[in-house]
């Protein structure tokens, strides 16, 4: 039985990369793909998940259905030094869509397929949390019937990516996070930046991909990024965030997990985005989120190019 697995994202370069691990593992049952404001716009982020379909061959058996066009409160805040204008580091600009979005809201879309197949869903999240903020909101009884959410995003033990504090999905929608958060879905797990920057993929394991029109795809794609992230961190590599918790929703073993209270910070002058884990159980309150620690990095590479080469 494969996975039953809706995605979510705002697809910049690791997004993309995500789908691509999702589609070709074989695994998943995608169900859909809903989309969402964030690294770019909402039309932005549709036309390259509709793209990336067509890169696969998959256009006209996986849906794209868009989901809100600005977070829950805030203006919107694009990533486009990271992922160029268009999302995708100028990767696949001459590509006509051929087949746009599918009729209907993500909000709709994830409330309606969970319904319709309760205890079985996944919701691997790697982008601003706004659509399940919604849905919740909307249908509260989802957090009973989904089987489980992965979220990609936050960091607990380390410094942000947009600002000293703040990952960048949590930035973007704080209000949307401590939404899902406080929730109470039983099966929660965050995989943030601890882990994802472990994950990172270098000129190496782009050559070991081969020479194909997905592998062609995965270097032009990631060539900007990569520059941007030796900038930062003195490493020529592109970190894996979306598509780590793809691997996370394919194989749990690939992580360690504790579980935590976890919280999101909204008023803040410096720390708005924060992900604040209660490590040592300061609040006194339950444990809500299953939090990544550790990883196996060069497991889950393995993965990740033994998928994208097959």
């Amino acid at each position: 039985m494969k996975k039953k697995v809706i995605l979510d994202v705002d697809t910049g370069i690791d997004d993309a990369l995500g789908i691509l691990l999702a589609v070709r593992s074989g695994e998943m049952d995608v169900l859909g793909i809903t989309t969402v404001n964030g690294n770019v716009s909402l039309e932005q982020a549709t036309k390259n998940t509709c793209k990336i379909l067509q890169l696969l061959e998959k256009e006209h058996e996986i849906r794209v259905i868009q989901g809100a066009n600005k977070p829950l409160m805030r203006p919107t805040f694009f990533e486009h030094r990271v992922h160029g204008k268009d999302g995708l580091g100028g990767a696949l600009l001459d590509m006509p869509v051929h087949v746009e979005a599918a009729d209907g809201h993500a909000v709709d879309f994830i409330v309606e397929q969970v319904k319709q197949h309760a205890g079985e869903v996944t919701l691997v999240m790697t982008a601003p949390l706004t659509n399940l903020a919604l849905a919740v909101m909307k249908y509260p009884e989802l957090v009973h019937q989904v089987k489980e959410v992965i979220v990609m995003g936050g960091v607990v033990q380390g410094f942000g990516n947009v600002t000293p504090t703040a990952e960048f999905n949590m930035y973007v929608d704080p209000e949307a996070a401590k939404i899902v958060f406080q929730a109470g879905f039983p099966d929660l797990t965050l995989v943030g930046l601890d882990v994802t920057r472990k994950a990172l993929l270098t000129d190496d394991h782009i050559r070991a991909l081969g020479d194909s029109p997905i592998a062609r795809y995965v270097k032009e794609s990631t060539a900007e990024y990569m520059e941007r992230y030796y900038e930062r961190n003195g490493v020529r590599a592109c970190a894996l965030h979306d598509p780590l918790a793809v691997g996370v929703a394919l194989n749990k073993q690939l992580v360690t997990t504790r579980k935590y209270y976890v919280d999101v910070e909204t008023k803040s002058e410096l720390c708005d985005g924060q992900t604040v884990c209660d490590f040592q159980n300061r609040l006194s309150k339950a444990a809500n989120v299953h939090v990544c620690t550790e990883v196996a990095a060069d497991e889950f590479l393995e993965l990740f190019i033994r998928t994208l080469r097959a």
